[in-house]
Formats: structure tokens, sequence, C-alpha cells
């Protein structure tokens, strides 16, 4: 170990980052810090949730028609406290809540800044121990700063969003979060309670020998998808294996996809039949984050998720992302 490395907290980072922009007002870094504080206290509870009865059901279902965990409760309880209590967010709008909750203080009003969160993603993996995460996506607001936030200032499309976010909590808890800039990951040091820069400038290996996919829905999807999914489970011409992964929480899958490289799809199938995951909550800032790592992410075969414009909150899309030499490797299939 070099004992006089720097190790520089997420805290100083964005300080840091701050100065290198004289302009700034500083609001987005406060409320990267906002965020990282509310990770701290959810990651608390999912270390000791089997010991403090905070797993299981609620009892009741989100606007989703989804079962509530009673961890998804407290998460978004804990992200919603944190934004309203700071000063640089003027409301959230979260997979959990029905409609999107404006912040009525004056100095919320003031924020030029929304968030859009899926607070605790991958809820079926609690009871079991399998990584879950969190995801973020930051945008400037449209309304005139000084009122309340309007719906319209959380309908926009991805390529509008300023900042884009997750936090793992597996092996060890992870924050990762792209600027339009660059994407930076922090590592959660258990011994002094900080995130920690750990993965400065994080790119995506543009190949890889890793596909993920339930391929349990395969009789469900397209006939172009099954062909896509054929391709990648067959040996080629040259006898590369393909690698299957499936986690079931979008974080884990584009964790891993971003550190190693690969394919991740959620295609549309059965009664999802317009995808299930969710663009605003989900696919939109995991595609930020992936494009700003040199990766792509598209809806279908020929249309960028990013430039999609979000007709309600809770609208669902199928995402199919990662790699760019294994996208365009998709994308030629499905096209043919």
């Amino acid at each position: 170990m070099n004992l006089k490395q720097k190790v520089m907290t997420l805290d100083e980072f964005t300080i840091q980052e701050l100065r290198n922009y004289p302009g700034a007002t500083g609001q987005l870094s406060g409320l990267l810090r906002d965020i990282g504080l509310a990770a701290k206290r959810v990651n608390v509870e999912v270390n000791k949730a089997g010991i403090a009865d905070i797993l299981g059901e609620a009892g009741k279902t989100n606007v989703q028609g989804e079962s509530v965990k009673k961890l998804d409760e407290f998460a978004n309880e804990q992200f919603i406290n944190s934004l309203e209590t700071s000063i640089s967010c003027c409301g959230v709008a979260s997979e959990e809540n029905e409609n999107f909750i404006p912040f009525h203080d004056e100095h919320s009003k003031k924020s030029k800044y929304v968030v859009l969160m899926d607070p605790l993603d991958g809820s079926s993996n609690i009871d079991v121990n399998v990584s879950i995460g969190t995801i973020f996506s930051v945008y400037r607001r449209l309304s005139p700063e000084g009122t309340e936030c309007e719906l319209e200032d959380f309908l926009q499309p991805g390529t509008r969003q300023i900042a884009a976010g997750y936090i793992i909590y597996g092996s060890s808890t992870m924050m990762v979060y792209a600027t339009r800039r660059s994407v930076q990951g922090f590592t959660l040091d258990p011994s002094i309670g900080e995130f920690c820069l750990s993965h400065p400038n994080l790119k995506c290996p543009v190949d890889s020998d890793i596909f993920s996919v339930n391929v349990g829905y395969y009789h469900l999807y397209e006939e172009k998808i099954r062909k896509s999914i054929d391709h990648f489970m067959a040996r080629n011409e040259n006898d590369r294996i393909y690698r299957h992964r499936f986690v079931g929480c979008m974080v884990a899958e584009i964790h891993r996809t971003l550190i190693q490289g690969g394919i991740f799809m959620y295609p549309a199938f059965g009664k999802y039949s317009s995808g299930r995951l969710r663009l605003c909550y989900e696919c939109n800032p995991m595609s930020f984050i992936m494009e700003k790592a040199g990766g792509v992410s598209m809806a279908n075969g020929k249309q960028r998720l990013l430039e999609l414009k979000p007709a309600q909150l809770h609208q669902r899309m199928p995402i199919f992302i990662g790699s760019k030499n294994m996208m365009d490797t998709w994308q030629h299939i499905i096209n043919e």
C-alpha cells in the first residue's frame, strides 16, 4: 500500500470540480453530496436488514402494481428527505410515488434542478441477499426559478440530463455518477464513512464476451430479438463462446457492463408489450452513464434511447445497452 497516495472523498472531489469552473453555483455539487449522504443511510440499513426487521413485504403495492418491500419504503423516504432538506433541488419524482413531489420552501423553489430516481432497484433480490441499488438522474428545470416545479420539468428527453448515477449495495458499496464531462466511481470506506474516489474516468470496454438477458422469456420475445440471442448463445466462426449473466437488478447488470463490457438486453415481451423498465427512472440515467463512458444505448434497432421524450412519468421502454462493438453486432443482426 502506498501510504503517500492521496485518497479523495466525494466531498473533496465535488469541491475540486467546483473550483475548476469558477462560474458554477455549486448546486449540482451539493445535490450529489446530498444523494451520497442518503445512500450512506440506506447502506447502513441494507447491511443490518436481517436483524432489523426491515426485510420482506410492506403489505402494499406501489403505483406500478408491484409489491413494496420495507426497504423500498425506507430508501424512498431517505432520498426524498435528504433532497428536500437540501437547497439544491426543487422537486423529486420517484418510481415509488404516483406523482412528482414539489418542494415548497423558498430555498428549494429557487433551485435549478429536479431529480428522478428509483430508490431501490432490484427489490426482488432483497430477501436473498443479492445486489440491489439506487438510480438517479438530474435535469435543469424548465419552469421559472422561484416557483414550484412542474410536470414538464421531469418529462425531458435523456439528452438533457445534467448528471446521472447509481449506487450499488453489494460486496462493497459504490456510487458511480456521470456528468457531461466524465464518469467517476466512488467506493464507500466504512472505516471513515466516506465515499472515496476509486474508479476515476470510467470507460466501458469497447468489446466483451458477456451478454445479459432473461432467457426465461425467450419464447415471448419477437423473432429478431430471439435471433440476436441465438447469435450470442452459439459458437461463431472463430469458435468464440459468449458468457451469459443475469442478476435481476439493473444496477448490478450495468455496473458489470461498465467495468467488464458486454451487452444488457431487456426487450418487450408478453404483457410488457411496451417494455418493462422505466424510461425516466432507469433507462435514461443508465443510458446517459453508458454513453458518457463510451458505450451505446438503444430503444430498438434504430432509435437512440436518450432522444425519446417521455410521455408520462412511469412510461416503460425496452432497452439494449452496452459495449460499442457488441451493440454494433446486435444492431446488424436485428436490422438484417
